[in-house]
């Protein structure tokens, strides 16, 4: 099958992450991906070298894209630009405030020259919000959102540990992009799309906010454990592993009390009869549940669990999820050749045939300069 998006072609001067996840989206559709690097190239090549010489950011982001350095400050390269950007159907850059409106390449005017154009700005924290100068990288917007004061351990804060403002906000980019091509196959015109890294984050915590503005105030760090939920974490079984046990309402919990705990009357106590009173009194809670976990290894606690119908998980390391029996791979070629097993896709076309054709691979810097040229030359 050929991708969805096969004949739009996508522009992009983007650095980092949250561009680069977008449009790789776009090229995994089918879509025909421009990436505009500058010298020395998009600094998240530098960011390490372990996937096959590549910056495993890089290599995971920028599958299956063209690369050409340009400097659109440069009137030659201005000039060239402008001819593809007149040709093109999606323009992407998530480069500093002002930068290429300076340079003549703001949205906006882009928009007016070549009105079927979609273009999509993606920023640190908007436009027209008195924070457009700060500088938005993902763990100073983890920081600035308030998700590091939520995540973590009860005495200690910690960031997510991948990129998710960044990996966010590209999948959001993605999906306004998706949006303003069935737009523009209805209206014949182009739009324009913004995406913060800020509102991002800010959209995801919108529970917490709740709570904080109308609430009791915003969830406690509760380690591996759900913050309004119990039993919902993680417990610890006689050879050290930890299973995460959730339980999701009263149905269940009486069930777990039955056939886990074997303790059928701890169902209607006054102490664990609700779920706000089992959050209420989650340490006693959680001492009843270690009796029976910590007398169990993790997989008898496990089949203990699914013989009782109550849901449940392994807190697994990343050497165990390589092994997963549910993880599908791909592979990715990169600029040095060298295949690289990644985490297939996630969204998989059901009862669909796919071909996925040639296997994807990152391009080296500037390596399809002198043929974009060629193709666009006056």
């Amino acid at each position: 099958m050929k991708g969805a998006l096969e004949g739009i072609l996508v522009v992009s001067i983007e650095q980092a992450v949250a561009a680069p996840v977008c449009t790789r989206r776009l090229a995994e559709g089918g879509a025909r991906v421009i990436k505009i690097e500058r010298e020395g190239g998009d600094f998240a090549r530098q960011y390490d070298s372990v996937a096959g010489g590549d910056s495993s950011y890089f290599l995971w982001a920028n599958l299956d894209k063209e690369s050409m350095i340009a400097d659109f400050k440069n009137p030659k390269d201005a000039g060239l630009l402008n001819r593809i950007l007149s040709r093109a159907d999606v323009f992407v850059q998530n480069l500093g405030p002002g930068v290429l409106h300076r340079a003549g390449f703001g949205s906006r005017d882009l928009r007016r020259k070549y009105p079927r154009l979609i273009t999509c700005d993606i920023t640190g924290y908007g436009t027209n919000t008195g924070c457009e100068s700060m500088k938005a990288y993902d763990l100073l917007i983890q920081a600035e959102g308030g998700l590091i004061s939520i995540n973590g351990g009860k005495t200690e804060m910690g960031r997510v540990g991948v990129s998710i403002c960044d990996i966010n906000a590209g999948m959001n980019a993605h999906a306004g992009i998706l949006e303003a091509l069935l737009l523009r196959a209805k209206t014949g015109q182009g739009s324009g799309i913004e995406v913060s890294l800020f509102s991002t984050i800010a959209e995801l915590m919108t529970v917490p906010l709740l709570h904080n503005d109308y609430g009791a105030g915003p969830p406690k760090r509760t380690g591996i454990n759900h913050p309004s939920i119990a039993p919902y974490g993680a417990y610890t079984t006689c050879d050290g592993k930890l299973v995460i046990i959730a339980i999701q309402n009263e149905r269940e919990w009486r069930r777990f009390c039955e056939k886990v705990l074997d303790r059928s009357e701890l169902a209607g106590h006054d102490k664990f009869s609700t779920n706000s009173s089992r959050v209420d009194n989650r340490d006693q809670l959680d001492e009843l549940v270690h009796e029976v976990t910590l007398v169990n290894s993790r997989d008898d606690l496990s089949r203990l669990l699914k013989q009782a119908g109550i849901a449940h998980g392994f807190v697994n390391t990343v050497d165990e999820l390589s092994s997963h029996p549910a993880l599908r791979r791909r592979i990715g070629i990169s600029s040095q050749n060298q295949p690289i097993r990644l985490p297939d896709q996630p969204v998989f076309k059901l009862g669909i045939e796919e071909d996925r054709g040639t296997t994807p691979r990152v391009p080296a810097i500037g390596e399809h300069t002198e043929k974009i040229k060629a193709e666009f030359a006056e």
